[in-house]
């Protein structure tokens, strides 16, 4: 398909309505899914399943109930998913990497008392213990004993369903909540982010109208649904957009992917750097080479990446920006306009301001307003109240450039700037210089307080070699400014990060701390 003008009354539908809509576009019969274990699902048997599926949770749960899903991403999440919104529930995407006490605040935040899941998952990930812990907080429900429990009445509605779904088919407003999903809590307890169907939906199109896509297309997507990178660009956009899609249930299986994506003859990939480093470095000749972009977001794309995979593989990597606040696809290179060191321009359909920070002289403080910019939060101090945003605007916390060309530049978060004897300086600064002498590990620069200049930089890295000096040197032979060297470097067997492959910057802070009191662990 061709990039078309986004026309926002084309995002005016339920999230089951945009499925139905795809059905009719592209045919029953299209391959929709691929699941790792080689199930392939049409876009009819997604309708039927999900609709049995439903119709058989509908007498246990209410209408426009908040109900839970805690699953890995594969076609077991999205037939829950849409058989939710076939009976006008509102599904909460959970991160069962989070933890209980996220998880409980999570539950709380969104008022949700029911969650499905499913034994073997919990069985293959060994989550036993977050079980027992969940079930004292809400009811799990199973998706093996649905299945076993679904009756003829059920299966009966799914096939009248799938012939005339007006008949079945809850038609919740557009404008009412489509998604629940949650903040890392990083700055505490995780907040719900509540998005509308038009939220999604629009984004999508947006997408659709930015970089040009092929119906022939494969995406493959091992990102987690509970983050709005792997649930909008990994599954909503590719189903709604008649694209083939291979689902894999985690991104952590490093050696097994690259062959997978050979495998399924994958054209579009959705990864963070880390990941798509680790994926290239693991990859035979040729496992990637299918590939005719891979779409990188949720952290910035080293240059170390990009030329790795380009002379590996043949790999061109799109850099975007997204905020789950914005559904989360915000901006994007593209094919024909892509830009290193940038994430691309604004997709069609949104706004922005910036405001000026002080200390930082080039550009400042992302605000957006668009048609999938969220409907507002949900927090535990006033749990299942929607607090919408001030005139619609969302304040991103991060620092970007916009260039005469509109390519948008992300300089780091707000709170990802140190000020050391009243100069700022960017810690995304300072770990590309890490990153620069040792380029095969990772690294994250964190500040401490301090008495004498306000902070202090520090650096956890996974490098053996890692050391002040060196990156001192290599600072001083390509003029950096010795304020971001860090003050000290410690080395760790292991990089904290979170289940989406991003650093865990909180959990990287509380390693931190343990380690200034550890001081043989310092390597000056």
């Amino acid at each position: 398909m061709a990039k078309s003008k986004f026309k926002e009354s084309s995002a005016h539908l339920s999230l089951y309505g945009a499925l139905l809509r795809a059905k009719r576009r592209y045919g029953g019969n299209k391959e929709a899914i691929l699941d790792a274990d080689n199930r392939v699902l049409t876009y009819t048997e997604i309708i039927r399943a999900s609709l049995a599926l439903g119709n058989a949770i509908k007498a246990r749960t209410k209408s426009k109930e908040r109900i839970g899903i805690l699953l890995p991403t594969g076609a077991g999440t999205l037939l829950a998913f849409f058989a939710l919104h076939s009976i006008g529930r509102v599904p909460a995407m959970l991160n069962f990497t989070a933890g209980m006490h996220n998880l409980n605040a999570a539950l709380k935040a969104a008022e949700v008392t029911k969650v499905i899941t499913a034994h073997k998952f919990i069985e293959i990930a060994g989550l036993e213990t977050l079980e027992a812990e969940l079930s004292k907080s809400a009811e799990l429900i199973y998706l093996e004993d649905v299945r076993d429990n679904i009756t003829t009445k059920n299966k009966i509605v799914a096939a009248i369903g799938s012939i005339f779904p007006a008949l079945v088919v809850a038609k919740p407003s557009y404008k009412e909540p489509g998604v629940i999903l949650f903040t890392s809590g990083t700055e505490g307890d995780p907040k719900g982010v509540v998005l509308s169907h038009k939220n999604l939906i629009a984004n999508v199109e947006q997408v659709r109208a930015h970089v040009e896509l092929f119906e022939t297309d494969v995406v493959f997507n091992p990102l987690p649904t509970f983050h709005c990178f792997g649930l909008t660009g990994g599954a909503l956009l590719p189903l709604f957009l008649g694209i083939k899609v291979a689902l894999y249930p985690s991104p952590l299986h490093i050696k097994i992917i690259p062959d997978r994506i050979k495998k399924v003859g994958a054209t579009i990939m959705f990864a963070t750097d880390t990941f798509l480093s680790r994926y290239a470095r693991s990859g035979k000749e040729g496992d990637l080479s299918s590939l005719r972009f891979a779409v990188c977001g949720a952290e910035q794309v080293r240059d170390e990446t990009r030329s790795f995979v380009k002379k590996k593989f043949g790999l061109t990597i799109l850099e975007g920006y997204g905020a789950t606040e914005a559904a989360p696809v915000v901006a994007v290179n593209q094919p024909e306009a892509n830009r290193f060191g940038t994430v691309g321009h604004f997709l069609p359909g949104m706004e922005h301001r910036i405001d000026k920070v002080p200390g930082i002289e080039k550009g400042g403080r992302l605000f957006l307003k668009g048609p999938n910019v969220m409907m507002g939060y949900l927090t535990t101090d006033q749990p299942g109240v929607i607090q919408p945003l001030k005139e619609g605007w969302h304040d991103t916390g991060d620092v970007v450039v916009i260039d005469e060309d509109g390519y948008v530049a992300i300089r780091g978060r707000v709170k990802r700037f140190a000020n050391i004897g009243g100069e700022t300086i960017s810690l995304a600064v300072v770990e590309n210089c890490t990153k620069a002498v040792w380029p095969e590990n990772e690294h994250v620069a964190l500040i401490l307080p301090d008495p004498k200049k306000g902070e202090q930089i520090y650096v956890i890295s996974d490098s053996p070699e890692a050391n002040r000096i060196d990156i001192l040197n290599w600072a001083q032979q390509h003029g950096v400014p010795e304020l971001s060297v860090p003050k000290k470097v410690f080395v760790v067997d292991e990089i904290p990060l979170l289940g989406t492959g991003k650093v865990d910057y909180a959990g990287a802070q509380k390693l931190l701390e343990t380690l200034m009191e550890k001081p043989k662990a310092i390597v000056e």
